[in-house]
């Protein structure tokens, strides 16, 4: 009877083992739901019981989101959404991706259409009375692209005079910005709904400069260093951040404990190195969180 009692325990012990095995721990390999725990109610558990995610970025931007071969995209942006959605719990094959453009940034935000957006996202007050911001994890500034053998335009200062047209694109904050340079908004300044028609209209003739983020210009020369070049120095400070649903306070906390965290433990720079850092970008410091 007594061998008995004891076998009896001893194969209660091993199936007590078995299930703590099957259900997971608190590692970050972020595998499924029962590797993860998160405060009841929270986005964070909800995205994790459910397994998926969907996160709005670029689908036009060399270095930080761009449809690559995979038909997926590709970029700094898109490897520190992966880095969250890893902390989150979730297999990164089960990410969909939405394209993002500037002008609709906030609407799929708030709207639902995504759970976060990752797009090289200026972080700026206008914008904060509609979403909320984790971050900044990159500080990027805007320039000015050029065709390879146009020496006539130096910096936003050469489009006051009223000759020269430039593009950049609806809802950015480098339309807004390169507002204040030129004389003349209705007939200067060209917008679009990508960079890659800005692009391509600098390459037509269409236009005689290109206006973003230094780090995304430098991603178009990269391509087609004989057509392209930059023209002068940044002249803007623009921090990228995480733009989340203006009241989810939890989870823009969240996000940004995985940011300092990835910034620490060196998954932000090898983000940076795997992507934009091939084009020649300086990543320098890591940002400082605003936990506003």
């Amino acid at each position: 009877m007594r061998f008995k009692r004891v076998a009896a325990v001893a194969a209660a012990a091993t199936l007590a083992l078995g299930m703590a095995a099957c259900g997971g721990d608190d590692s970050d390999e972020g595998t499924g739901a029962g590797s993860k725990s998160f405060a009841a109610g929270s986005t964070m558990e909800k995205l994790n019981k459910a397994q998926k995610i969907t996160v709005g970025t670029k689908f036009d931007q060399p270095g930080f989101g761009q449809k690559g071969l995979s038909g997926k995209p590709e970029g700094f942006d898109v490897e520190i959404a992966k880095i969250i959605v890893k902390e989150l719990g979730i297999p990164e094959d089960k990410i969909e991706y939405v394209e993002t453009p500037s002008k609709v940034r906030e609407d799929v935000i708030e709207n639902g259409t995504v759970d976060l957006v990752a797009a090289t996202y200026t972080i700026n007050d206008k914008r904060k009375e509609r979403i909320a911001f984790a971050g900044p994890y990159y500080e990027a500034g805007q320039n000015i692209m050029v065709k390879k053998d146009d020496s006539s335009i130096t910096g936003p200062d050469s489009f006051k005079d009223g000759t020269k047209k430039v593009c950049s694109v609806t809802g950015s904050t480098p339309a807004e910005e390169i507002k204040k340079y030129v004389k003349d908004v209705a007939t200067q300044l060209v917008l679009f709904d990508t960079y890659d028609k800005c692009r391509d209209a600098l390459k037509g003739g269409q236009v005689d400069a290109v206006t973003t983020d230094n780090v995304i210009l430098l991603g178009y020369i990269a391509k087609d260093e004989n057509s392209f070049k930059m023209a002068g120095d940044n002249f803007t400070k623009e921090p990228y951040g995480i733009g989340v649903k203006k009241d989810d306070t939890d989870f823009r906390n969240f996000i940004n404990d995985v940011l300092e965290k990835a910034m620490q433990d060196g998954r932000w720079k090898k983000a940076w190195d795997d992507t934009a850092g091939k084009f020649g970008a300086t990543l320098g410091d890591a940002p400082t969180i605003n936990r506003y």
